[in-house]
């Protein structure tokens, strides 16, 4: 089976068209339009619903999604080794992070990775630790900043960041120890991240407690916002909560909850792009979160 075809297919499903697909990857539609429909007549079946809106993967498409994957990143590794022989280097990787105060270092690393291996390139993905993970076990994510997941990966720890509650600065608990994580149960509740499985939901989740969202915002700046309002509390990352510039308090949990933050990386052993960047990338980072 051409990688090639499994490549086009996925990237026409993250980006929703197959015109997306063509500028993404310098084809023409009708070229993309050739190729998927190549690989549906090699397989026998429907791949892609498609429609005025763009294009969807069908069921059949969902269930070989994962082996289409794993095709498309062999693909990408037996050309980046072919390079590497050839006395080149090239590649593209996917590095993915989960916190945005850890984008500078990334992007300072970024910058003198890319200077010094230019036939190299990088793209940047921002998600969730969870849907990090769901992409590196699709092979779609090379390198992560996140916290731990359960998936198969190597794994190398950063830091460990506690679960902190973030209070309005005239709030009874402003000036404690501790918040007790049962509290948030009898107070309006700042939700960030409705929704999603975060380091928020899982610690909520690990407590069995379920408060009543009074707001649900997808940012930190509106989080703060609101609790320096006075509208209730949120639950975030001590790494958010040290950005605030809002005047709110930031109180440690109690029981504590400590995140583990590092870098994740496939398993196995990496194409030679990813090689050179986790030598070069790994020891900056760990410097940085020293």
């Amino acid at each position: 089976m051409d990688t090639e075809k499994c490549t086009v297919l996925l990237t026409a499903i993250d980006q929703g068209s197959l015109s997306g697909a063509a500028e993404a990857l310098g084809y023409t539609p009708s070229g993309v339009s050739r190729l998927v429909a190549s690989l549906e007549a090699e397989l026998g079946l429907p791949l892609l619903v498609r429609g005025k809106g763009g294009v969807t993967p069908t069921p059949e498409c969902e269930a070989l999604r994962p082996r289409f994957a794993e095709l498309a990143s062999l693909g990408r590794a037996c050309r980046d080794e072919a390079a590497a022989v050839r006395g080149l280097e090239a590649g593209t990787l996917t590095v993915g992070s989960a916190y945005r105060p850890l984008y500078r270092a990334l992007a300072s690393t970024i910058a003198a990775f890319s200077a010094e291996h230019p036939g190299i390139q990088v793209r940047i993905e921002h998600a969730n630790s969870s849907t990090l993970a769901a992409g590196m076990a699709q092979r779609a994510i090379d390198f992560s900043l996140m916290s731990r997941r359960e998936i198969d990966c190597r794994w190398t720890p950063l830091s460990h960041d506690a679960m902190v509650a973030v209070l309005p600065p005239d709030h009874p608990l402003a000036k404690a120890d501790a918040f007790p994580i049962e509290r948030l149960l009898d107070e309006p509740f700042v939700e960030l991240y409705p929704g999603e499985d975060c380091d928020n939901s899982r610690t909520l989740a690990t407590a069995g407690i379920r408060p009543r969202a009074a707001y649900a915002v997808h940012d930190t700046s509106a989080a703060f916002a609101l609790v320096e309002a006075g509208l209730g509390i949120a639950l975030m990352n001590d790494i958010y909560a040290r950005t605030a510039e809002a005047e709110v308090a930031v109180v440690p949990l109690a029981p504590a909850r400590i995140v583990e933050i590092g870098i994740a990386a496939p398993p196995g052993r990496p194409s030679p792009a990813l090689a050179a960047f986790e030598a070069f990338a790994v020891p900056r980072l760990q410097r940085e979160a020293r």
